[in-house]
């Protein structure tokens, strides 16, 4: 097997989470977990490729919880809100688009905290040997947008051809979830991917030239931590919540004050190379923040375009969807 087969392969069995709920015991506090004492809370964290449990694993974060903790690990932003729709996940974690769209899905989540960054996570990577040099150039061509419909990477796709003069159907839009794309972007079967994370990374070390990043206002930056309504109901639960969170602030503030000791931590647990796994530090979230007015603005922004070509119905208020009572400034 040549060696980007190899490293294709180890990085698709660290990264291919099923859609399929799987939970285990974090932190040491298993009692639930285990057959304990059922009067012990126990908060079902949901995440995606594993970025949440490496931070707070890695910082120690989640040590001496007075709750247990389980992990609800998704390779993409669709499955993680259909287990918070089925009350196997207590908690959401996702880009800003994704979190609109479960909304405007009826999923029953609030969002009680908001991450953000500089856009540089996602982008429109093509093969280095596409005759595509511009956004210009997609028109007529296929855009693969991982994960699914409504995904940070769509409004990044919607966003750019809007700058770039064209419309969204000018472009041949095809889902596929993240693993599945990347190895087809690998093996040549796809010119163009619109991603984000480490698959953007991946893509770019193997064979990938980047066209366009979400920096400069392509994407908001935003993104949210979310509650079911049904764990913010429940008041154990909403203790649980609002603890976590501030464990969460604390572990962004150990990652910029660890940023060699996080790279390692991503190269264990997602099998990323010492190059992707140093890029995607210096593009994580900075710290956690209210949902604010502000907040709450620049993301109705990005439901406003995408409802405007058709990718949104109906385009959720987002501030009707908002507990701010858990980060304050």
């Amino acid at each position: 097997m040549n060696p980007v087969n190899r490293t294709s392969r180890a990085l698709s069995s660290a990264l291919v989470l099923t859609a399929l709920l799987a939970t285990a015991a974090c932190g040491g506090n298993t009692e639930a977990a285990s057959g304990g004492s059922s009067s012990r809370v126990t908060l079902t964290i949901g995440d995606q490729a594993k970025n949440l449990q490496t931070l707070l694993n890695a910082s120690g974060a989640l040590k001496g919880t007075s709750y247990d903790v389980k992990w609800a690990e998704f390779e993409g932003a669709a499955p993680l809100f259909q287990a918070v729709q089925a009350g196997a996940a207590d908690t959401s974690y996702a880009a800003d688009l994704p979190t609109l769209q479960a909304l405007s899905g009826g999923v029953p989540v609030k969002a009680v905290g908001a991450l953000h960054n500089d856009g540089t996570h996602t982008g429109i990577v093509v093969r280095d040997d596409s005759s595509v040099k511009s956004v210009k150039d997609l028109k007529g061509k296929k855009v693969v947008v991982s994960s699914a419909k409504g995904s940070i990477a769509e409004y990044l796709l919607a966003h750019a051809l809007q700058q770039a003069g064209l419309s969204y159907g000018d472009v041949k839009v095809q889902y596929l979830l993240p693993t599945d794309a990347q190895a087809a972007f690998t093996s040549g079967k796809i010119e163009a991917w619109a991603t984000f994370g480490v698959y953007k990374s991946v893509a770019e070390q193997q064979g990938g030239r980047l066209l366009v990043n979400g920096a400069d206002g392509r994407v908001s930056g935003y993104g949210f931590i979310g509650a079911s309504e049904k764990a913010l109901a429940d008041q154990g639960k909403k203790a649980a919540v609002s603890d976590y969170l501030r464990r969460l602030d604390k572990a962004l503030a150990w990652s910029r004050e660890h940023p060699d000791d996080y790279a390692k931590a991503i190269q264990r647990n997602t099998g990323a190379s010492p190059e992707i796994a140093k890029t995607l530090v210096s593009q994580a979230n900075s710290e956690l923040e209210p949902v604010s007015p502000q907040v709450v603005q620049a993301v109705q922004k990005v439901g406003d375009t995408m409802h405007g070509i058709g990718v949104l119905t109906p385009n959720p208020t987002v501030a009707d969807h908002v507990d701010t009572s858990l980060v304050k400034e």
